[in-house]
């Protein structure tokens, strides 16, 4: 069994929202709302509990290289975002109830009947892309159409991007063609392109990753995103030495007060 990612490429993707679309009519997920937000025609706003992909619409500076607007003139991008089914998953580590497990394709998987709704992967998030359903307090974010890769398909999202820039494959495989694309791009004189899959961080690779232009933090990237897991150690360690102080000082007064009674 292949282990499967995203490669989702921003200098591709031109905002039609086709891929938010294809996973709401396929997962049979609600309208967020039609409310005109402000932000050109984003009125997704993020991810969330009935919002699995999301296309940010990311405004910036005339932006260096090919591509955009004219040099005078603000650069818009867009990029599809969604879960990353990270390697070192935090939410997953977080579950108590084992409602969140990895699959045979290296997703994360949550399965909703087994959820109690404690909530404690949203908050272990690194990317804050978990969130609890208002209806009924379970956690909600994408299956990597699970469903649809058990079946040979692919997932939604990327079947119906019309201009590849959401790519499904092989992870090892989509690796090598970021590098290939990222690579390309700088030849054509867009130096800022750059490749996001956290894989130096302790969250150590992810199954969804982004080729961005820029600051990664312009699409809701982190820069630095770490696994909850790993400030453990710090504090197992304070810990430790608080207990160690506090039987430090009962003794000392144990035998303070039998050394007073000789």
């Amino acid at each position: 069994m292949s282990i499967t990612a995203f490669l989702t490429d921003s200098t591709l993707c031109i905002g039609c929202k086709a891929c938010e679309v294809a996973c709401k009519e396929w997962n049979g997920l609600s309208e967020d709302g039609l409310e005109w937000s402000g932000f050109s025609y984003d009125n997704t706003g993020a991810l969330g509990a009935s919002s699995w992909r999301h296309v940010k619409f990311v405004e910036q500076s005339p932006a260096p290289g090919l591509g955009g607007n004219a040099g005078e003139l603000a650069s818009w991008t867009f990029s599809s975002d969604v879960c990353k089914h990270c390697e070192n998953a935090g939410c997953l580590e977080a579950c108590p109830t084992g409602s969140i497990v990895r699959t045979e394709f290296g997703g994360v998987f949550i399965q909703p009947d087994v959820c109690n709704g404690c909530g404690y992967c949203v908050i272990s998030c690194p990317f804050g892309v978990v969130e609890r359903s208002p209806e009924d307090g379970r956690a909600f974010k994408c299956t990597f159409c699970y469903d649809r890769q058990k079946i040979g398909l692919i997932p939604a999202c990327a079947k119906a991007c019309p201009t590849e820039s959401i790519k499904f494959g092989e992870i090892s495989q989509l690796r090598e063609q970021a590098t290939y694309r990222v690579g390309e791009l700088k030849r054509r004189g867009i130096i800022d392109a750059t490749l996001y899959d956290s894989s130096e961080t302790s969250v150590g690779g992810t199954h969804a990753m982004f080729i961005v232009r820029g600051d990664p933090r312009s699409y809701n990237l982190p820069p630095d995103p770490q696994v909850p897991t790993v400030h453990l150690k710090k504090a197992w360690t304070a810990s430790a030495i608080a207990a160690c102080l506090l039987l430090g000082g009962t003794l000392a007064a144990f035998l303070s007060d039998s050394s007073g009674k000789d």
